[in-house]
This record gives structure tokens, sequence and C-alpha cells, in this order.
């Protein structure tokens, strides 16, 4: 096991958030299961939904994933960087990276070994100029837009973009890997969500038959992420895109949970109590008075708020799992989450008001005591999905939201020598 990186960053913060590397690999595998024909490409964008970049991504291409996929061409250049000082060869690690404005050094880009997304003419014409200067073809993977209406040509726009991408191939510019684009509606099992899907996949043979009249033939074609993987195996086509599923998280837990799927959560925040004291019937907590104690109270500090990635929407709805000299201990959240401590209420103490501390009875956690926010789920620790449910919102938001401040422990249960955990 080990925490913080190289610079010593972290050191004396008081919370860690740890990641399982063998539950990565472990949901790989499940996912890999689930589209047995097709590559994998491991999406480990935004810091690896908050697990930690240069480890998840080492653990995935263990694991047997082919490629490698991030969104920000910033986010490709540290991983090539670190993979590079991993001595991890460039060809068994292939990166993408597909949110590339006219602003990237898409030199810089090419001589890394990094594929780059093309949506548009004007964005073609860049990464040629780059191409010239760099003397050799730049890598590409064109997207098209087949109904999310975010990045990719249109059926419209797509003629002319396919017409320069056969020229720009022709003059030794470009070298097309592949074609692509996302489903908006995969995660969605409702006849409105699956005719959806439909029209993706009917939009996106519409956009291969464009490229192919123009002679652009690409060799990896990948539409499906998670959802798609698990629900729709028409989407599967060259290669998959594995994203929120290979970190043990359902892209739906109302359609299926990470359990009936079989995938493992990977992340686990947890922090120490920080103080422990009783406060008396009628005294709010935390700012605004939003929970004022039913009956006196004990009550637990915990030294993580939003500035740490803590929704603040979570305050008065979430719980966390304290475990104490004598077992766990359930505590939900009172008052409003602050920017780096929360409060949350260990349960009635008993005398009257005035009473000392010491005359309450035996507190039920000790100051020290390790909270856990989200795990697993072992031994009753809550999802990442009951914070997402508690916060109106995703369990992708409750995971890479967690700030990169925060320390990481990455732990690897199935490599043992002498009966401890090997450093991953």
């Amino acid at each position: 096991m080990t925490s913080t990186d190289e610079r010593g960053e972290g050191r004396g913060y008081p919370s860690c958030a740890t990641v399982d590397l063998a539950a990565i690999r472990h949901n790989l595998g499940v996912l890999r299961a689930a589209a047995p024909g097709a590559l994998q490409l491991a999406t480990v964008k935004a810091n690896a939904y908050g697990h930690g970049l240069i480890p998840v991504a080492r653990a995935a291409l263990a694991a047997g994933a082919n490629w490698l996929g991030v969104a920000q061409l910033a986010e490709a250049f540290a991983l090539r960087d670190g993979l590079d000082r991993a001595g991890i060869d460039r060809a068994d690690a292939p990166i993408l990276a597909w949110i590339t404005p006219s602003s990237c050094d898409f030199s810089a880009a090419m001589k890394a070994d990094i594929d780059l997304s093309v949506s548009w003419r004007s964005g073609l014409a860049d990464i040629c100029a780059a191409a010239r200067t760099v003397g050799r073809p730049a890598r590409v993977h064109v997207k098209i837009d087949t109904g999310m209406s975010r990045a990719g040509a249109t059926l419209a726009d797509l003629p002319a973009l396919a017409s320069e991408l056969r020229e720009a191939a022709d003059r030794g510019l470009v070298d097309i890997v592949g074609a692509w684009s996302h489903l908006s509606r995969a995660d969605d099992p409702s006849e409105a969500g699956n005719a959806s899907t439909a029209n993706h996949v009917r939009v996106f043979e519409e956009g291969l038959a464009i490229l192919r009249d123009a002679g652009v033939r690409p060799r990896i074609r990948h539409l499906a992420a998670t959802s798609g993987v698990l629900w729709h195996p028409e989407t599967h086509y060259d290669m998959v895109r594995v994203g929120i599923g290979m970190y043990g998280l359902s892209p739906d837990p109302a359609v299926a949970t990470a359990a009936n799927l079989g995938l493992i959560p990977a992340l686990a925040l947890r922090a120490p109590l920080t103080l422990v004291k009783v406060i008396e019937e009628g005294t709010p907590a935390s700012y605004g008075g939003t929970w004022v104690a039913p009956t006196r109270r004990w009550i637990g500090l915990i030294p993580l708020g939003y500035g740490d990635g803590i929704l603040r929407a979570a305050s008065n709805r979430a719980r966390i799992l304290v475990r104490t000299a004598s077992g766990t201990l359930s505590a939900p959240i009172v008052g409003r989450v602050c920017m780096d401590q929360f409060v949350v209420d260990l349960g009635s103490a008993p005398g009257n008001a005035g009473w000392p501390a010491s005359r309450s009875g035996v507190a039920p956690a000790s100051v020290g005591d390790i909270a856990t926010l989200f795990g697993n789920g072992d031994d009753g620790e809550p999802l990442a999905d009951e914070w997402a449910s508690a916060a109106d919102t995703i369990n992708y938001e409750i995971v890479t939201r967690l700030g990169a401040h925060i320390p990481r422990e990455y732990r690897d249960r199935s490599r043992q020598r002498n009966g401890r955990e090997e450093r991953a």
C-alpha cells in the first residue's frame, strides 16, 4: 500500500481515499466478458474518475485493456509521461484524447504518440499543419454526431470532412485509425431510451457509409461506453470504451446495481473523527441552523467538506459509518456541509442540561475513530450510490469531484508477499 505522490503531497492531511486496484482489474474482466469480441478502451479521464490517473491506467493495462482514453489533451500528456516513466512501451499503451480545440499543441501530441479526435474541418486543418511540422502523419479518430449534439460532424457536414480526410490521408498527413461517437441514452431501458439508442446506431451506420463512399476506412469503430457494453450488444463494434463500470459503479443503479452486475466499487473515502462532544437539546448544528438537536446528543466532527468535493447538497441527508472499539455506528450528517468539515449525529446522551460529558454515559465513538463516507458496502458502509441519491445527482459526480489534494492509497489484494500487502 502506498500513499501520496513523489512530491509528498497530502502529508498531514487527515483524510484518505483508498483505491482497490484488484477491484478495478476484476471490473474490467466483468466488462470484457460482456463484450468479448471487442477491443477494450479504459477511460481514465478526470484523474481516472477521481481514483488516480497513473496507478489506475497501469492497473487497466495489466488487466488487458487495449487502449486508454482521456478527454483533455493535458491529461493525455500527463498520462503518457507517467507511462513512459514506468517503462511501458508506447505500442502497448495507445492513448486517445477527444477534446482537442485549435489551441492545443498538436505537434507535441503527435510526438507523444497520442491519437486525436477530429470533428470538423478546421480542426483537421490544424492537425495537418502540425503533421507537416513534425514530418509524420497524425493518428486521428473521426467523430460522428449521432444525436448527442456535442462534438462530432453531423451527417450534413460529414461528406466535406470525409473528403478532406481522404485528401489528407493521401498526402500522408493523417492516419485514420478510428470512427466513433457517443450514445446519449444507453442507460435508459424505456421504450424511448431504446429507440434513441437504435437511432444513434442508425446514424452511426449512415456516417460510416459516408466515410466509405469517400474512401475513408477507419480500422476501429467504437460507439459503446459502459451502458452500451452492458445493455446494448449491437453497439459493441470493434472497440468499447469502459468508464464508470471499471470503477465498480453502475451507470444507472435504478436499472441494475453494481452488485447485480458483479462489479466491486474500487474507491473508499475515510476520515478520522476530530471531535466528539455532547450538545444540549435545541442546539443547532453548523451554518444556518438547518438541524437542531431533538434531545441531548453526542455529535462528531469529520474533517472533509465541499472544498474537498463533498457535496453540500448531501447536508442532512447522507450518512457515514464509524468503526469504533465496540463495533460500527451508522451516523447521519446533521446541519450543512461546510467547506472543510461537517457534523454527524452519534446518538442520544443521557443526563440533563449542564451535565458534563463525563456524566453523560460512555461516548459511542472516540476522537480518532475512522469514519467511512463511502466504500464497497462491506459491513454496512455507504455506497457512492447512496451519496448520489442524497445529493440528487449521479455516482459519477460523487467520485470525480473528490479533491486531488486528498491523498490516495493504492491496495492490491491479489498481490501478497509474506502475508502482507505489496506496495502498488
